[in-house]
């Protein structure tokens, strides 16, 4: 399977590949979908997505939702720092603080870029993302620090559930999950099953 970065290389310079891979996220993380949103750059540590200023992100005086804002902020630090870990790494956010600078009135681009370009991934800890989101006047209308936390994947054995007559093996191989079932009437034919 194709890791996130070799996805968005291979489609983004598609016709309408920036929407095709962001539908394609959003198929795997469904929340984000609220926001509608459209990468518009992904390399090792930056990336950009931006939304519309439409009535489903608004608030009650028009202007662009705080929580839409902290889900441009998610959507892009996760994804920034899922393609700048190294695949020997896993990552999850641990905690994101953020600040409310001025009104969002207009459409909105969130750039996201590490707080430290030269982490040191020998460590496991707290890998400091920064977000701004800025406005169509390039106004820096919302700013997130969001920490993640890094550790060395472990290379544990796949894990085995047996239910009714057959038997279910869930492991994971290079940041991906695949599921093997044995069916009862071939005990020796395993399926795989690549989950996204």
């Amino acid at each position: 399977m194709a890791s996130t970065l070799e996805l968005w290389n291979k489609v983004s310079a598609l016709p309408a590949g920036k929407w095709t891979f962001t539908r394609m996220l959003c198929l795997k993380a469904p929340y984000f979908s609220s926001i509608s949103p459209l990468f518009e750059e992904l390399k090792p540590n930056s990336c950009k997505i931006s939304i519309k200023k439409k009535r489903s992100v608004l608030n009650h005086i028009g202007t662009v939702h705080a929580i839409a804002m902290c889900n441009m902020a998610e959507l892009a630090g996760g994804t920034m720092t899922e393609v700048t870990v190294p695949a020997t790494h896993r990552w999850i956010p641990k905690g994101m603080t953020v600040e409310y600078l001025k009104k969002a009135e207009t459409d909105l681009i969130a750039v996201a870029t590490p707080v430290e370009s030269h982490y040191d991934w020998d460590k496991a800890g707290e890998y400091l993302v920064n977000v701004d989101v800025l406005d169509q006047l390039n106004e820096k209308v919302f700013h997130a620090t969001i920490t993640m936390w890094i550790s060395k994947k472990n290379n544990k054995k796949p894990r085995t559930f047996s239910r009714g007559f057959s038997l279910f093996c869930l492991y994971f191989l290079n940041g991906n999950a695949y599921l093997k079932i044995r069916p009862t009437t071939s005990p020796n034919c395993f399926t795989k099953l690549a989950l996204l």
